[in-house]
């Protein structure tokens, strides 16, 4: 059974870190890409950074990159969204999910297709 488990995410001031991880079961990380997406009130979900371990390849969006840094542990099956110097705009519930395969050829929402249930990231002026 595929299952992945987004937490970390909580309150936070303008400037401020938080880190988020994602618990994947039911496969590995080195068989399929994981994406990082967020989505705040009224507006489109959209791709914040992707990993594709087993070709140990990045991808971050503009709007993220570095601020934001994401990573994976093997051994825990578990990926990681280090979020660093965080703006009001960056509010909004963060999903993690998983590609269709090992390569991450796309960071469309579209192409993923598990999702974890989100975890709240809220920052403040």
């Amino acid at each position: 059974d595929v299952q992945l488990q987004a937490s970390g995410g909580g309150s936070v001031q303008t400037g401020g870190s938080l880190r988020l991880s994602c618990v994947a079961s039911g496969f590995t990380l080195d068989e399929y890409a994981i994406g990082w997406f967020r989505q705040a009130p009224g507006k489109e979900r959209e791709a914040v950074s992707g990993i594709s371990t087993s070709e140990d390849n990045l991808w971050y969006a503009d709007s993220v990159k570095d601020r934001f840094t994401m990573s994976s542990d093997i051994a825990k099956n578990t990926v990681y969204l280090q979020m660093s110097s965080v703006k009001p705009e960056d509010t909004a519930v963060y999903y993690c999910a998983r590609g269709p395969g090992a390569r991450l050829v796309s960071t469309h929402p579209a192409k993923f297709d598990s999702w974890g249930q989100g975890t709240q990231v809220t920052v403040s002026s």
